[in-house]
């Protein structure tokens, strides 16, 4: 199979870009364009990273930069390059346009609803409260998504808030998340260096969540094992994981014949699989982090399609656009290309990805019906 340098192939005579999509883990600074990131570095006096040969100059070459960057099988290496995202967004203008391309390129590659997290404790070096942060941001997002409007596409987008799982400042981030969830804010997460920050170190914020019942997802299961993927859950009360890949290393498959694999499931597995906990997967970036590097380093070699075939509520994510140079569309068409699914598998992944948002039940299944509309093939 031939895919597009945009990403897009058609499956079933249906072009993939046109389908509609959910994205429910998208990091904002992960989707700086790097046009953008030029532009915006010159003006601020932010040098970019210097090369063999030579400083990036150009948005191409910057581009470029960030998947080598990216793809280093080691997450705290792939964090790395995120001090140049970061470090352009510490302002309310630029914060407030990086939003609105956000959800311009989101409306572009069909998504119909998205879930954007970032983390406000990032973007105060130049003055912004964490008040100022989140409504800019909210600001970009409502003008992106007007023109998504006039554009002729509909597209709403909710903010979620990401305290750093290895900074103290959870419990503050939370109390702004509640003082914003009439205004943009829909959900909670803890993101940066997993292994040894468990969310067990975050027990206050989590316990004022819960009695505010504001939902949380929580990043676990991606540089850590099955000890985060349970903390998140018992400690974070996680509604979703970011991530979660490493479940896998609860299964034990005791028998493959063919197509048919018989697997052994862990406590924790199980109790993931049966109350189907959606899975936040991101299939390029899994690859790029090492996350799947227990079972190889491929995109073919992800436990994807074990989780799909078991019953996991899987959904697909890009998690960061500019690093790993991806679109949620992009990320179905390697998966089609890995595991030959059809149309009725993709439009599985977008109805667990909906019925996952953190949006009222009512909203849950118009969205249900929308995709269900948008995959009809007459």
């Amino acid at each position: 199979m031939s895919i597009a340098s945009d990403g897009d192939i058609a499956v079933e005579g249906v072009s993939l870009r046109s389908l509609p999509k959910i994205s429910l883990h998208d990091h904002l600074d992960g989707a700086v364009r790097p046009a953008t990131i030029v532009e915006l570095a010159t003006e601020s006096g932010i040098e970019l990273p210097r090369t063999s040969k030579g400083p990036v100059r150009s948005e191409r070459a910057l581009a470029d930069w960030f998947v080598r960057q990216s793809d280093s099988d080691s997450l705290v290496d792939y964090l790395t390059s995120f001090d140049y995202t970061v470090g352009v967004m510490q302002t309310a203008e630029n914060l407030t346009r990086v939003a609105r391309e956000f959800v311009e390129d989101l409306a572009h590659d069909g998504v119909i609803y998205g879930e954007v997290r970032w983390a406000p404790e990032q973007h105060l070096t130049r003055g912004l409260s964490l008040d100022d942060a989140v409504e800019a941001v909210q600001q970009g997002i409502e003008e992106g998504e007007d023109i998504a409007d006039r554009d002729g596409h509909s597209i709403r987008v909710g903010q979620i808030l990401s305290a750093m799982r290895h900074s103290d400042r959870s419990f503050e981030i939370a109390e702004l998340a509640l003082d914003h969830r009439d205004s943009g804010v829909v959900g909670f997460d803890i993101a940066g260096p997993e292994d040894g920050f468990p969310a067990a170190d975050h027990r206050a914020a989590f316990d004022l969540l819960a009695e505010n019942f504001l939902p949380v997802t929580v990043h676990a299961g991606e540089a850590a094992g099955l000890a985060s993927i349970r903390s998140a859950l018992l400690d974070g009360r996680a509604l979703r994981l970011g991530h979660g890949v490493r479940i896998v290393s609860d299964l034990d498959v005791v028998n493959r014949a063919g197509d048919e694999v018989q697997v052994k499931f862990g406590d924790l597995a199980r109790w993931v699989r049966d109350r189907e906990i959606p899975l936040e997967l991101a299939p390029s970036s899994n690859v790029h982090t090492g996350a799947i590097e227990a079972w190889g380093s491929e995109l073919a070699d992800h436990p994807f399609d074990l989780l799909y075939q078991l019953g996991f509520a899987v959904t697909v994510n890009v998690d960061n656009r500019t690093m790993s140079s991806t679109s949620l569309t992009r990320e179905l068409a390697l998966l089609v290309d890995a595991f030959g699914y059809d149309l009725d598998d993709l439009e599985t992944f977008q109805f667990n990805a909906a019925s996952a948002v953190f949006l009222p039940v009512e909203e849950r299944e118009e969205l249900v019906a929308m995709i269900a509309e948008g995959f009809r093939v007459d």
